[in-house]
């Protein structure tokens, strides 16, 4: 189509942004230009250009958003999940406060980023795992004496059976009387051990609890509160008999805080 008369003498420069300026209010669906289509070639043409330019623009909305999405897919994930969980929390009608010790839980167990970190491991060679779960409990390992003299094969076998978990001040972690199924190690924070003498003893970083049940195999002889937020790992008793059937010799060092520690409650 010949350019409108008041452009046929202008520069070429200023004909081409015309043109330019046309193209685009029919492509990005904005309008058609300075004109409307006269003839139906043009009417057609407008219409194709229209279309292919909608297509595109969808097109490039898509990816843009694909993009922007997968730059942080582990905290677009915690986010999904945390809206599950205040829909749950509301379809209960939780109370209040309630609801405010769940918020602060996920947000000290997962820190914004939430991760399949079992399926991620469970795709990995066993070397690389091991790799990741010592880096992981670095410091878990640096601050525990019974890990600091022990066999590294030991420490290894023991790392990859743990299980992280989080609790919130004021948490019973054990309770006395119960039948045990987990020791504990204390990655960071406090516990307060409670005997029927309502004596307490205090163990943070680098101490671990828990242990008598699960060699006495009878129920707990003490509770276990946190008094901060606790970050710990667990041990099943299944993983810890199977442990210690291969290091009998890390045996006897729980055998022995054991029975130091049985002592201890029943003298009060």
């Amino acid at each position: 189509q010949n350019p409108p008369p008041r452009l046929q003498n202008d520069s070429w420069g200023k004909q081409y942004s015309h043109a330019l300026f046309k193209a685009m209010s029919h492509m990005l669906c904005i309008g058609y230009g300075q004109q409307a289509p006269e003839g139906m070639t043009d009417v057609w043409l407008t219409m194709l250009s229209m279309i292919v330019g909608a297509t595109c623009y969808a097109m490039f909305i898509g990816h843009a958003t694909a993009l922007i999405q997968s730059l942080d897919s582990s905290r677009r994930q915690y986010q999904e999940k945390y809206k599950q969980v205040e829909q749950y929390m509301s379809f209960h009608k939780l109370p209040g406060d309630t609801r405010q010790r769940i918020h602060e839980y996920y947000e000290h167990r997962y820190q914004g980023k939430m991760f399949d970190e079992e399926n991620i491991l469970g795709e990995l060679s066993e070397p690389l795992k091991e790799e990741i779960i010592n880096f992981n409990c670095r410091n878990l390992v640096a601050n525990m004496p019974l890990f600091a003299n022990a066999d590294p094969n030991f420490v290894t076998a023991m790392l990859t059976k743990l299980r992280f978990e989080v609790f919130q001040p004021g948490d019973f972690i054990i309770r006395e009387g119960t039948v045990g199924k987990k020791m504990y190690f204390i990655q960071h924070g406090v516990v307060s051990i409670l005997t029927k003498g309502n004596k307490e003893t205090k163990l943070s970083d680098g101490s671990y609890f828990g242990e008598i049940c699960l060699l006495t195999r009878g129920r707990r002889t003490a509770s276990v509160r946190a008094d901060t937020y606790c970050r710990l790992y667990s041990l099943a008793v299944d993983n810890f008999n199977e442990v210690l059937e291969e290091y009998p010799m890390m045996s006897r060092a729980f055998e022995t805080v054991a029975m130091d520690r049985l002592d201890r409650i029943g003298e009060e």
